[in-house]
């Protein structure tokens, strides 16, 4: 198609990392892919092994019993869905120094969900349009306590 209009149009390709295994082989993902967007809802879900259909069933039980201390799909799970976005960023980094790495869903419009992406080093948060004024302010103050100006 490039040839035929004779033009050229720069583009990067990248995945979604929305399962732990490719967060596991984060290294070797980076290999093909430019970029990875955390779609963190599902991540979410397949690192709990909890149904999104059906954790209205249990979920209050486990907050209300201190099983979990907050709804992960609503604020990120730090101790386990975290440690697997810190580590895939790491080893993708490891692999490809520029690699390009954002969230996507709920998570990227959840405050304490964006402070702690940053903190992980991701460059971009992909959000539902209602939540953007709240992300792009809790992105500015993640980056004022990171003491990026």
């Amino acid at each position: 198609v490039f040839s035929d209009r004779g033009s050229r149009v720069d583009y990067k390709v990248g995945t979604m990392i929305e399962i732990p295994r490719a967060a596991l082989l984060a290294g070797e993902v980076a290999k093909v892919a430019e970029f990875f967007s955390f779609g963190t809802n599902d991540l979410t879900q397949m690192t709990f092994g909890f149904s999104r259909d059906d954790v209205g069933s249990f979920l209050p039980t486990y907050l209300s019993s201190g099983i979990i201390v907050s709804d992960p799909f609503q604020v990120l799970d730090r101790n386990g869905v975290g440690q697997l976005i810190k580590m895939a960023i790491e080893n993708g980094r490891a692999t490809r120094k520029d690699l390009k790495c954002g969230i996507c869903g709920e998570h990227g419009g959840e405050p304490s969900s964006i402070e702690f992406v940053s903190g992980a080093g991701m460059d971009y948060v992909s959000c539902s349009p209602f939540r953007v004024p709240i992300a792009r302010l809790a992105a500015a103050q993640a980056e004022i306590k990171k003491g990026k100006h």
